[in-house]
């Protein structure tokens, strides 16, 4: 199998990239990386890191900048690492493509390239939560700010397909973020996507309040792209700060093997990318400032998205038919 990685993603490009890469081949005797980058850059580094015809390079000698509107970016640089591996998927030289650049970016040219699956109106930007028994994909967590009842409704089927395909979950509970458990809660949009999802076949429990996601209240948390990035950056950052503040307060040194294994539970590392769910493609978006382990696990989930037949299964779901 061979996976696309922009190389030039991560706040510590192309470093954090490599060897992502290279932990990920490890891991999985069956992968080839294709790294889309500067090839002067990126040369000397492959060889050196021994990993022979598993990794390779194509050249790209643009990079995105993530400053300008997204749309404009890509339209403006199509010699840029995200293009040009976006178009290898396009072109079948790829099965899949991982990046850490530009969210807004990414988003734009795999809806430009690779394009929307039919039936699906707004592809949904789906990241795991995790939990303290188990993870929690969040749809959508940032590709759609303002959102219709029939697109929450789609989230939440994007979002059931993909805990089956890859986190092997047969029967995904699906909630709705709200400010109540109570059906009539929450703006007209929620009211009546409440009423759309109970009325489905979906295993939809109701409504979920904020206060429950930790306790893995649900498998599947659907809610608009504004309040999802909003709550994923807040998660992160409280995540970062309890280890922070414990560690200094109960040991100076650093956290103990205790703590280190409780928080683990809530590293974003340890799940990997958020796949862009009902583009017709694997493309997976990784936080910018991924570590190697994080890269490495990015590209797992692309290649689990790819065996699973994930698209596949998205395509011939009769909903979007």
């Amino acid at each position: 199998m061979r996976i696309v990685l922009d190389a030039m993603g991560t706040d510590n490009a192309p470093l954090s990239e490599l060897d992502g890469a290279l932990l990920a081949l490890e891991s999985d005797p069956d992968l080839h990386v294709i790294l889309t980058g500067d090839q002067d850059l990126l040369a000397p580094q492959v060889e050196e890191s021994g990993a022979g015809d598993r990794i390779r390079i194509v050249h790209a000698p643009q990079r995105v900048d993530g400053a300008e509107p997204p749309v404009s970016a890509v339209r403006r640089s199509p010699n840029s690492s995200i293009r040009v591996g976006l178009d290898m998927q396009r072109a079948g030289n790829a099965s899949a493509f991982v990046s850490a650049g530009s969210t807004g970016a990414v988003m734009a040219a795999s809806l430009l390239t690779l394009g929307r699956l039919r039936g699906v109106d707004r592809p949904a930007l789906g990241t795991i939560f995790p939990t303290g028994s188990g993870p929690t994909l969040v749809a959508d967590a940032g590709a759609n700010l303002d959102c219709k009842s029939q697109h929450l409704v789609q989230f939440a089927r994007l979002g059931t397909i993909y805990m089956q395909d890859i986190q092997g979950v047969r029967e995904p509970r699906v909630g709705l973020l709200n400010v109540g458990s109570e059906a009539a809660k929450g703006t007209e949009v929620l009211q009546e996507t409440y009423r759309a999802l109970a009325a489905s076949d979906l295993n939809f429990i109701g409504n979920v309040e904020g206060r429950d996601i930790v306790h893995h209240a649900c498998d599947v948390l659907v809610c608009d792209g504004l309040v999802g990035n909003i709550m994923l950056k807040f998660y992160e950052s409280l995540a970062q700060f309890l280890a922070r503040e414990l560690g200094t307060r109960l040991n100076p040194v650093g956290l103990d093997r205790e703590l280190e294994d409780a928080f683990r539970v809530f590293d974003y590392a340890e799940y990997g990318g958020a796949p862009l769910l009902g583009v017709n493609g694997v493309s997976v978006i990784c936080h910018g400032g991924s570590s190697p382990k994080a890269i490495s696990a990015g590209i797992g989930v692309a290649a689990r998205s790819v065996r699973s037949g994930m698209v596949a299964h998205i395509a011939r779901d009769p909903a979007f038919r």
